[in-house]
């Protein structure tokens, strides 16, 4: 099929086995099991596309980025069709040079790209964005996640010892993703970018940090106060000495505590400003207010996720879906 190369393809009926052992020697594997790509799989996880024409190279090893072979590392997830448009064009924006794709996947720190998806298709692939939304037990949030992670693994060529020089690397290599909330006491992460409809960003996390209100945790500065220390003290054990360039801060916010804060009367910008103003060395914890970016969802709680930005430099990317079909 065009747009695969020499990526091995499966008869209907394959044995697992047999495909398992062909798809271990042709270094495709993540370490767990795999669906086998057959010509029916992939002509359904294809609708609408075209699978040869390039999207361009990703590095480190600049693989050819076509629906074919995105299309190819959703079957072997085990997406269901409807996934390519949404894992292509979270592909497509980390090759934005801002995303720094080379560095996040050939440092020997330990960033993994993280997706985060908006809009009615969260809901329409069946995604969780409510109680262990970054957890297991929900195919889509798993399957899409792994799909974006195999691209990295066999499109990009990050792997270990090749491409991907983690010292200890993370769990989330093997795939983060989950869905915006549809709590509104915030705007969506699009509508603050001027996007509408569905979409995707991209980020370069170093790993999650579960991070609890203080005081009574009552007032919009005791649910937020530890979250401002979160992101300082990541800044100076990632900082190793030197000065770094302040980016962007990322941190999940549960709809109880986001429904709490506004009825306080903080908006998003009182948010933002608060945050802003904690110091890390004297400096501000991002370059502006603006960077600071609470995105509601999850299930019933109080416990907010911190998700620390890779120290090496990263901005997340966001996109609207590519839409294949008519």
């Amino acid at each position: 099929m065009e747009g695969l190369g020499e990526l091995p393809l499966f008869p209907d009926g394959a044995s697992w086995d047999e495909a398992r052992a062909i798809l271990l020697d042709h270094e495709l594997c993540d370490g767990l099991p795999m669906v086998p790509p057959t010509e029916a799989r992939l002509t359904a996880m294809l609708e609408g596309a075209a699978p040869g024409p390039s999207f361009g190279n990703m590095p480190p090893l600049f693989g050819d980025l076509t629906a074919g072979a995105v299309a190819y590392q959703c079957v072997l997830a085990g997406c269901t069709p409807g996934a390519l448009p949404l894992v292509l064009t979270a592909a497509e924006a980390c090759l934005e040079p801002s995303f720094n794709l080379l560095g996040i996947l050939t440092t020997t720190g330990t960033p993994a790209v993280m997706t985060v998806v908006h809009g009615p298709i969260a809901g329409a692939l069946g995604m969780n964005a409510s109680t262990n939304c970054l957890g297991p037990g929900n195919h889509a949030n798993a399957t899409l996640g792994r799909a974006l992670a195999l691209v990295m693994l066999n499109i990009a060529g990050a792997r270990a010892g090749v491409g991907d020089m983690a010292t200890m690397g993370q769990p989330g290599k093997y795939g983060v993703c989950l869905p915006e909330g549809d709590d509104d006491s915030l705007p969506s992460l699009p509508a603050r970018r001027g996007l509408k409809g569905d979409c995707v960003t991209v980020l370069g996390i170093s790993g999650t940090a579960e991070v609890l209100p203080g005081g009574n945790g009552d007032t919009p500065e005791d649910i937020l106060a530890p979250m401002a220390a979160a992101m300082a003290s990541a800044l100076a054990v990632a900082s190793a000495g030197r000065e770094r360039d302040l980016g962007e801060q990322y941190f999940l916010l549960p709809p109880e505590l986001a429904q709490q804060i506004a009825k306080r009367g903080w908006d998003l910008a009182d948010i933002r400003q608060f945050l802003f103003a904690a110091l890390f060395d004297s400096r501000p914890i991002a370059r502006t207010a603006e960077d600071i970016h609470p995105i509601v969802t999850g299930g019933p709680g109080v416990k907010m996720t911190y998700l620390p930005l890779w120290a090496g430099g990263t901005l997340s990317v966001t996109r609207n879906i590519r839409a294949f079909r008519s």
